[in-house]
């Protein structure tokens, strides 16, 4: 349940409240795919060496990859909006640091 709820979280700020509208592109339903496919990989050798251990009762049940399919639920979560914050920081032009001068060349300094 709580997964569920982190993914439509995600989707409402993705949506309504970032409004980067991620879910609606093409390239970010074609991408995906590669992420998954890395989560499994990970989620499959923590879950099947048995070095994460999920309890029973905290979990439907239905594996994929030795991992619950809770985690995919919540990864996808984290993904959608890591990635819509990043688009939404980026229309706002905020940036870390200095910022770089006209034409992408750092401000020169005056020599005196």
């Amino acid at each position: 349940m709580a997964a569920l709820l982190g993914v439509a979280g995600a989707v409402l700020v993705d949506l309504y409240v970032l409004r980067t509208r991620l879910v609606c592109r093409r390239v970010f339903w074609a991408t995906y795919p590669i992420i998954v496919f890395f989560q499994l990989v990970s989620n499959g050798i923590l879950t099947g060496r048995r070095i994460v251990r999920y309890d029973p009762d905290a979990i439907i049940g239905l594996r994929l990859v030795h991992a619950p399919v809770e985690d995919l639920f919540f990864g996808f979560a984290l993904v959608l909006l890591t990635l819509s914050t990043w688009v939404w920081l980026g229309r706002r032009g905020v940036q870390r640091g200095p910022t770089a001068g006209a034409g992408g060349r750092w401000p020169r300094r005056r020599e005196r």
